[in-house]
């Protein structure tokens, strides 16, 4: 919906997509000296840095954001990379470079990254039940429709993509916008719906979250088995993606969750070996990082402190001087995250000051239901995630042997305990503290199952290693055969017993955030497909620059998104409603006799109404503006199906009919 696409070619889109993704971070990161599993993991995000700065900057330049625009700005972020790689002259080898793995490690963590990106994939597909399914929660039509202004207008700013329905000039509201950006030239690339690129981009998010903690792994020094068992065990959760995709969904969260690990890696390397080039990567990090959402480093800081104080710890009697050395290298990345980030930076203080309302979510959760949800891998769930239960058991008594990843442990601890914090209180201090993300029990579930999952993966590598220790002395001829099968047979066992990484389970669990779907009736949906089918006829029957009337507690907010013709309401949201849009809503229906309404549907270009169904909240009275337009002279009715009804503003009752609105 809105059009069909079959499994090849939405393969063939996703395809596209994840090249578009991971290309060009790729060359920056090669430039600046990243190899191996780093250089695969870092380079989506350096992709997210590049696109999140571009948009804005250019904008304030006054340059449109395309293809060709993004890639003049890749030229010369991959031309500084080489240029601070450049600078840097080694005395002795890569200090950075961690323990070797032997070639077959790494061909069996690449096994496990294929398997873990394979049933992610598969998991979240089936969930969507089509490559073409649209997302009926309450956030996709933001981004949707915010992927397509952008990638027709050229508009990166950070008020663009809030622009399809927050358009008064004292009603812009500021968005991180990179994971738009770089949709927006999947969608120039591509063609297809924007649905289908949403989901698109949904199905590679395990693959980016399992590359992401192989990476944490080999970076410090972790073994194979850890590595591939992380992979595996981070598409398994419920809580950790596919909630949130039934939740929302909260694509720029989870594409920023994905990526978070990667702060740890990066920042280890700079630390350990203080250069131009680490330094670069490290705050390109960061700026890719804020780039997708805020909130995203935030979290990232989360992961990074415990890091710290580890190695601060281990300093010994020479900590003080350890604290400063580290404080001190890091002014200089925090200097040039701030200059290169100033627009979001500054949006996201206005944000937070400005006359959004913030609220929080209520908690109606009680502390030992919360600590218990966050244990057993539950929270709305029938049933409990055991076999994570119990490779994260085994984890917790075997920390030790955990080595320089022991810091987890304390990463998994603070995000648990806002995670229990979220869900239980509604006390201000926890509302202060976890408004970044919104106060949302969801997110912070997720957050604190990232770290959850590699320490339940150092319990699936710690019974790996207990069991070659048993069948050590086994001689078999061939070298590392031992640690291979055992590994093997371990990993195996955990996927069996899992139920293929609870991938039936989680499909369920995304399912009822996308349709339609069997079983469900599709005229109760926020969007159904009478809705879209009325959307193309208006695409057909409309002229560029025409506007159409609506009501935003309807599906017809995905009218921009799925037609191209930009409609009065773009999104459920009631909040600071533009008072075009308010006017309209009150007053349309007296067109004829109303000045005021006459001058606005004159500035906005309206020539069109459409009405749908559904939407938000379901039983939604229409707004007094839209009432009785069968009767109004005004109107033709040019197209009815059973959810959805096409009026045109007759020609003789125009204004202006020449005036076009941007």
């Amino acid at each position: 919906m809105p059009t069909e696409i079959s499994l090849v070619s939405f393969g063939v889109v996703t395809v596209v997509y994840a090249a578009l993704i991971v290309i060009p971070g790729l060359l920056v990161a090669a430039l600046a000296g990243l190899r191996g599993w780093q250089l695969a993991a870092v380079a989506p995000l350096l992709t997210y840095a590049v696109a999140g700065l571009a948009g804005p900057w250019l904008a304030v330049l006054g340059i449109q954001f395309t293809v060709v625009s993004f890639l003049a700005v890749l030229v010369l972020v991959a031309a500084a990379a080489f240029g601070v790689r450049a600078r840097v002259r080694r005395r002795s080898g890569d200090t950075t470079a961690p323990s070797p793995w032997a070639p077959v490690a790494h061909w069996g963590v690449l096994a496990c990254l294929l398997v873990a990106a394979a049933v992610g994939a598969y998991t979240i597909l089936r969930g969507l039940g089509a490559g073409n399914a649209v997302a009926q929660g309450f956030d996709a039509v933001y981004h949707a429709n915010g992927i397509r202004y952008i990638a027709e207008t050229g508009d990166g700013s950070l008020t663009g993509t809030g622009n399809t329905n927050w358009y008064a000039a004292d009603h812009q509201l500021f968005y991180p916008n990179a994971y738009h950006l770089v949709g927006s030239l999947a969608y120039t690339l591509t063609g297809v719906d924007i649905p289908v690129l949403l989901n698109a981009g949904a199905v590679l998010l395990p693959a980016l979250l399992a590359l992401s903690v192989i990476a944490v792994v080999r970076r410090f020094n972790g073994r194979a088995v850890l590595a591939g068992a992380a992979a595996l065990v981070v598409v398994a959760p419920v809580t950790l993606l596919y909630e949130s995709l039934d939740h929302g969904p909260l694509y720029p969260f989870l594409l920023g969750l994905a990526l978070t690990p990667l702060a740890t890696v990066v920042l280890q390397s700079y630390l350990t070996r203080p250069a131009a080039d680490t330094g670069f990567l490290l705050a390109a990090a960061a700026v890719g990082l804020l780039t997708i959402h805020s909130s995203t480093l935030f979290t990232g800081i989360l992961f990074a402190a415990p890091l710290l104080l580890q190695r601060w710890s281990e300093a010994g009697r020479q900590r003080l001087a350890a604290i400063r050395r580290d404080l001190v290298l890091l002014l200089p990345i925090a200097a040039a995250g701030i200059l290169l980030c100033w627009l979001q930076l500054f949006g996201a203080l206005g944000l937070a000051t400005g006359a959004v309302p913030y609220k929080g979510w209520p908690s109606d959760t009680g502390v030992n239901t919360a600590l218990g949800s966050l244990l057993t891998f539950q929270h709305f769930e029938p049933h409990p995630q055991l076999w994570l239960t119990a490779a994260l058991v085994v984890g917790l008594v075997t920390l030790k042997s955990l080595g320089e990843l022991r810091w987890i442990a304390v990463t998994a601890l603070i995000t648990g305990i806002f995670a229990v914090a979220v869900m239980s209180s509604d006390h201000p201090l926890v509302k202060m503290l976890s408004r970044p993300w919104w106060d949302d029990p969801y997110r912070f579930l997720a957050i604190a199952t990232v770290p959850l999952c590699l320490l339940a993966a150092h319990g699936i590598a710690s019974t790996q290693r207990w069991l070659y220790e048993r069948t050590a002395r086994l001689r078999l001829p061939v070298r590392h055969a031992a640690s291979a099968l055992t590994a093997a047979v371990v990993l195996a066992v955990f996927i069996l017993g899992s139920g293929g990484l609870y991938s039936s389970a989680n499909a369920s669990v995304v399912q009822p955030g996308y349709g339609p779907r069997p079983g469900v009736d599709e005229h109760q949906l926020p969007l159904s497909k009478g809705e879209a089918a009325a959307m193309l006829e208006l695409a057909e029957r409309a002229d560029p620059g025409d506007w159409a009337m609506n009501d935003r507690a309807d599906g017809t907010v995905w009218t921009y998104a799925l037609s191209g013709v930009r409609t009065v309401a773009g999104h459920f949201d009631r909040g600071l409603v533009p008072p075009e849009a308010q006017l309209l809503s009150e007053r349309f229906n007296r067109y004829r006799t109303d000045p005021e309404v006459r001058a606005t549907v004159e500035e906005l270009n309206v020539r069109w109404v459409i009405v749908g169904t559904g939407g938000y909240p379901q039983d939604a009275p229409k707004p007094p503006g839209l009432t009785g337009l069968d009767e109004l002279p005004f109107l033709d009715l040019v197209y009815r199906n059973r959810d959805a009804a096409l009026y045109e503003l007759r020609a003789e009752d125009r204004v202006n009919t020449g005036t076009t609105s941007g």
